[in-house]
């Protein structure tokens, strides 16, 4: 069967059967050649570029790149990614070619933060980025802060200067930004003049060792031992020893441009991982949880590390409570990255072998799927089945199944239980009301993950959430 199945991707017979989402459109501000991590995630996303609409890969300055940017190292990148991007397409379809990758690459004012906004401070980037919001697409326009925002803010200053108030406020209605710390001053200022705004971001900075950082949920993705100092995530899978054998060695010329980290790996890696569609999380839902961790929407205090108090709520740091690889529970920000943290080392891996291996020498990712609707009811007191036996394999690998419920991204307290939750179908039971321990505020929500992972090298994983609304027996 295994045999057939690879003969199946080299012959182009295999069909996903899952539904593809509509790709999110990113554009990307970063202070490349600041420190090694945003070559890093650049090379991780141009692999994972299929997923995604790459509108702008704009070159930024920074709190520590403040007066120059580096628009050529992008370019250096995606000519590597070039060299590979056929063999990458051969695994799965939708990679971009390098020529409108190339395009899209353009660099701000070499100005830091706001001394970059305002009468004579457009630029090509800016240019672009007003560009991209102006064109007529539904979907919503994710600007990725790896580095200073001015760009953003020198675009919205442009646009508040020339369009109508009606016109700005449908374009602005239309972005999201996941912005990885303030790492200028123009991130404050965009959340104070733009309250409508959707933002994704751990407010502060980390001049003179600010702080910032320590308390950022990004820092989740490797930041162990420099910036976050938490416990629990296993270490082992994001040192230069590990990140040498899979994906600098051996791994073509776009596995040689990914360089050793010197502070953490990859720490702007969580603004795309967020909105990578592997089942999990849901973009206009931080509070959900995914890849690139999971925020609330509250006004935070004031803290010692911010550029400038808050003026309203942003989705900002949220805790969850995990198994460590200790086998303790930590309940921190970090955690809600590092909790997914071995299966997306394993897709990083995976996707750096189809750099250089044909479709039959590499694995390919399962494809989790349920026999019922992602939305159920069910009574206080009552149980119902979950199913994911539909779910497939497309290299013919053995699937590994498991349940589990995400109790910080559903408003339920009580305590349901998973019967069999390593099988392909699992029962859920939710308590009666005045059960110990069990809140009877109804109706609650439940949020069951499907976790299926296969049993190829690297071991892969996709997902499917499960929201259970919870309604009151029948008596009441």
């Amino acid at each position: 069967m295994r045999t057939w199945m690879r003969w199946c991707w080299i012959v182009g017979l295999v069909v996903n059967l899952s539904a593809a989402p509509a790709k999110p459109r990113i554009f990307v501000l970063t202070d490349i050649e600041n420190e090694p991590d945003d070559a890093q995630s650049l090379v991780r996303l141009l692999v994972h570029s299929n997923h995604y609409d790459i509108e702008g890969l704009a070159a930024t300055t920074s709190i520590w790149l403040p007066n120059r940017t580096a628009p050529h190292r992008i370019d250096q990148i995606v000519q590597a990614y070039g060299q590979v991007r056929d063999n990458l397409a051969q695994h799965e379809e939708g990679f971009p070619t390098a020529d409108s990758l190339r395009a899209v690459i353009s660099a701000g004012v070499p100005r830091w933060g706001m001394q970059g906004v305002g009468p004579e401070q457009d630029s090509a980037a800016s240019a672009a980025l007003i560009a991209a919001m102006e064109k007529p697409d539904a979907r919503p326009l994710w600007i990725l802060g790896w580095g200073g925002t001015n760009v953003l803010a020198q675009a919205l200053w442009t646009l508040r200067e020339t369009v109508s108030a009606e016109e700005l406020a449908a374009l602005v209605r239309q972005l999201r930004v996941y912005a990885i710390s303030d790492q200028d001053d123009s991130g404050p200022w965009l959340r104070r003049e733009f309250p409508e705004l959707f933002y994704i971001v751990s407010p502060g900075f980390e001049e003179n060792d600010g702080g910032g950082y320590h308390y950022a949920t990004w820092t989740g993705i490797s930041g162990d031992r420099m910036h976050g100092r938490f416990d629990g995530a296993d270490w082992s899978l994001v040192t230069n020893e590990w990140l040498r054998a899979n994906v600098r060695d051996g791994h073509g010329p776009l596995g040689a441009e990914y360089p050793a980290w010197e502070y953490l790996m990859e720490g702007d890696t969580p603004s795309f991982l967020y909105l990578f569609p592997n089942g999990l999380g849901e973009p206009e839902h931080p509070d959900w949880g995914s890849w690139g961790g999971r925020y609330e929407s509250y006004l935070p205090r004031t803290r010692p590390w911010f550029h400038a108090p808050e003026t309203r709520p942003i989705w900002t740091n949220a805790v969850d409570e995990v198994t460590g690889v200790d086998g303790q529970p930590h309940s921190q920000i970090y955690a809600t990255i590092w909790r997914w943290r071995q299966a997306y080392q394993n897709e990083l891996a995976a996707r750096m072998d189809w750099c250089v291996l044909p479709p039959a020498e590499a694995n390919h990712p399962p494809i989790a799927r349920l026999a019922h609707p992602r939305e159920l009811r069910v009574r206080a007191g009552n149980s119902l089945q979950l199913d994911a036996s539909p779910s497939r394999d497309p290299d013919g690998d053995n699937l590994h199944y498991r349940w589990f419920i995400y109790r910080e991204a559903g408003d339920y307290m009580g305590w349901p239980e998973l019967a069999a939750a390593d099988e392909a179908q699992t029962t859920l039971t939710i308590p009666p009301p005045g059960y110990p321990r069990t809140e009877i505020r109804l109706p609650r929500t439940v949020h069951v993950v499907l976790e299926v992972t296969d049993d190829g090298e690297p071991a892969l994983t996709r997902y499917q959430r499960v929201i259970v609304r919870i309604d009151p027996p029948a008596s009441e």
